[in-house]
């Protein structure tokens, strides 16, 4: 017990000794004087070196052709008799929510009629408003509650909107900023979790309470439903209504990848008997779960990642007889689902392919048919009128093929095209192939590259290499103008991984790469690496690493701990700081994926990789971008600033900084700023991996 106590001890004293080092800490003041005066002065230095690169003075140029052209598919969601888009381009920077009827949305150039113009309201608010999202009532949809963030933001402002009159309801529902979670009970009510004051956020900084509101009183007075723990993620509530089946449900959201599910009945909340790892939708009378963990129930067991059915009457009455619409292999995973009046459209992948099983169900069965798509690659399914028609939505591209956008039906694979998007670059030159490489402990993984057709094996091939490798997200290929313009039509090659940790094969590929198991991630991503300069495809000299957000932590990894493989980096929106993160904005929401830096036993494996932690002055890295936003409020602006700041001060010569002062999490708030930060992006690789390049090479 002694020898347990000192270790603790040496574990507690460790984690307050990676703190008190942190002499940077002072850049997590996002909006303090002292650090955007760093911001600006690194951010002045970044535009010394390209505002007189003639190549990235055209590239922004050129993307932002890409980004604002009007030939861009249109993609629309149908509310009663209407079809409506949101739509920026140069002329509305901010965008304009509009609306047509879908059979002049099937012209080459259909007229339409302006529901809401962003760029108006924000000039006559005097706000930077950034339009977010709409909740709707369904299904008469005839009022909305806009969300409104400043500068991009994941904290919106709400307000509700009148569709037919095309205004803001006076009086109406109306929400201060906050992140919240919104939906409709009746015209008169809504479900709210949102900042109800002192004490309702969780650790998270997500709402900790969901009330029932009713129309005309004050906030303050609504219903409380829920109350969740204070170091649970968030909280929230739902109605869900199809064929006349109307259901309200509680969710606690535990962590990331653990919650609670709650039948509303009443004043009654009857707490559901599924997996905690598991999500739950409706269809007609039946309930669709989806574990992702083996569940044994009802003396059978049902394995991570299938699909499962069940009348949800009966299940509330204890019966657990499922029907199995989906049940993975090694190489298959569900990706999703889509609901049209009849039938259940699941969506899955087969080694990183797209398939689709349409399912009906009638007469108290189900039946099955496979339906052919017409690509391997990116896949979008969404239904047109779930309560009337059992038309959907099909839309698919790959590396090489622009979107295309059509209207396909139920029951047949006959299919109308609805909009094509043109191409960016010419593909024909070009070819997408899928290879396998062994990981460290022999896993095989995959990857795609997207490559000239005549592309030499001679090492010099200036090469990106991007990956994400979390939170059970799939990779799958889609269609990029903006690649195609900044990368491929100057001769790079361009190559995806489908590391573990991401959800290209469910449940099982995600887990692998969980807390103590995250090393897995990186040492495929190197591996990966290894196999492109094995190959001769390029070389360290011209291999770069790209990725944001989590995959910005893979780049900062992929920096510190392979610094050999790699020339040029880009660390995109990162976390880099794993020590402190979960102290930082939403970070304590992502302990189900990299553990508890608090806890001594997690911190010792987390601290192995922290890019942060592990940087070290005397060490030759590669060129290496951090790059992020001022208004970024999921992942904190700080694990840049600060990651950039100790590198800088360690004395390494090749770091370079840009931080945009809008956008939020996705970096950008309009295509300006976008085209802007893609083409600082994608110059600086250029630069640096280019074929004949002395004057930036670190190797």
């Amino acid at each position: 017990m002694k020898l347990i106590a000192a270790l603790c001890m040496i574990g507690a004293s460790s984690l307050a000794l990676a703190q008190a080092e942190d002499k940077f800490q002072w850049l997590e003041d996002v909006t303090g004087e002292k650090a955007l005066n760093w911001v600006k002065d690194q951010n002045k230095v970044t535009r010394g070196k390209l505002d007189n690169d003639a190549g990235f003075n055209k590239l922004k140029a050129d993307l932002q052709v890409v980004l604002d052209s009007k030939d861009r598919i249109p993609g629309i969601r149908k509310m009663g008799d209407a079809v409506y888009n949101f739509w920026m381009d140069a002329e509305h920077p901010r965008g304009v929510w509009r609306k047509t009827t879908l059979e002049e949305y099937k012209k080459s150039q259909p007229k339409w009629e302006v529901v809401l113009d962003v760029d108006a309201l924000a000039k006559a608010e005097n706000e930077n408003w950034v339009y977010k999202a709409s909740v709707c009532r369904e299904p008469v949809y005839d009022r909305c509650l806009i969300e409104l963030s400043r500068g991009g933001a994941d904290a919106v402002v709400t307000r509700e909107f009148d569709l037919a009159s095309k205004s803001f309801v006076k009086g109406g529902f109306s929400l201060p900023e906050a992140k919240m979670n919104l939906d409709w009970v009746d015209k008169d009510t809504l479900f709210v979790a949102t900042d109800f004051g002192a004490g309702t956020l969780t650790d998270s900084g997500y709402a900790r309470v969901v009330k029932e509101w009713k129309r005309g009183t004050e906030l303050s007075a609504a219903k409380t439903l829920f109350e969740g723990q204070k170091n649970d993620m968030a909280v929230g509530a739902n109605s869900s209504d199809h064929k006349g089946v109307h259901r309200e449900m509680v969710s606690r959201q535990i962590t990331f990848y653990t919650s609670e599910q709650y039948l509303k009945d009443g004043d009654k909340l009857i707490k559901l008997d599924i997996p905690a790892k598991s999500n739950l939708y409706f269809f007609d009378k039946q309930a669709v779960i989806t574990p992702r963990e083996t569940w044994t129930v009802g003396g059978k067991t049902y394995a991570s990642g299938s699909v499962l059915a069940i009348d949800f009457d009966a299940f509330m009455k204890g019966n657990r007889e499922f029907t199995v619409l989906f049940e993975p292999s090694d190489t298959t995973s569900y990706t999703g689902a889509t609901i049209t009046r009849n039938y259940l459209l699941l969506q899955t992948l087969d080694n990183v392919k797209s398939n689709l099983k349409e399912w009906k169900f009638d007469s108290g069965k189900w039946s099955a048919r496979q339906v052919t798509l017409p690509t391997l690659g990116a896949v979008g399914v969404s239904g047109v009128d779930a309560e009337n028609s059992d038309d959907y939505l099909l839309s698919y591209s790959d590396y090489l093929t622009p979107s295309v956008y059509m209207m396909a039906h139920a029951g047949n694979d006959k299919r109308e095209l609805l909009k094509s998007a043109p191409a960016f670059f010419d593909a024909g030159a070009y070819e997408t192939v899928q290879k396998f490489t062994t990981s460290k402990d022999g896993t095989k993984v995959p990857y795609f590259i997207v490559r000239r057709k005549d592309m030499k094996y001679d090492s010099n091939n200036p090469t990106l290499l991007y990956g994400y490798g979390g939170f059970q997200i799939s990779m799958t290929p889609s269609y990029s103008g903006g690649l195609g313009k900044s990368w491929l039509d100057k001769g790079g090659v361009y190559v995806v991984a489908n590391i573990r940790g991401g959800g290209e094969f469910g449940p099982r590929w995600h887990q692998l790469a969980l807390k103590e198991n995250r090393q897995r991630a990186y040492d495929d991503f190197a591996a990966v690496a290894e196999d492109l300069i094995a190959s001769k495809i390029t070389s360290n000299k011209h291999l770069g690493a790209m990725g944001g957000s989590n995959g910005g932590l893979l780049a900062g990894v992929a920096l510190t701990q392979r610094p050999d493989l790699f020339n040029a980096v880009v660390s995109q929106v990162p976390l880099l700081d794993m020590r402190r993160f979960n102290q930082l904005l939403a970070g304590a929401s992502w302990m189900g994926e990299y553990g508890n830096p608090d806890v001594p036993a997690e911190w010792d494996y987390i601290s192995k990789y922290s890019p942060y932690q592990n940087v070290k002055a005397g060490v030759t890295y590669p060129n290496v971008l951090f790059i992020t936003s001022t208004r970024d409020d999921r992942v904190h602006p700080g694990h840049a600033r600060k990651m950039a700041a100790k590198m800088m001060d360690q004395g390494h010569k090749n770091v370079w900084y840009y931080e945009n002062t809008e956008g939020g999490h996705g970096g950008a708030a309009n295509n300006a700023q976008r085209a802007d930060m893609s083409a600082i992006t994608y110059t600086f690789l250029w630069n640096m991996l280019k074929r004949d390049n002395e004057a930036n090479q670190v190797h």
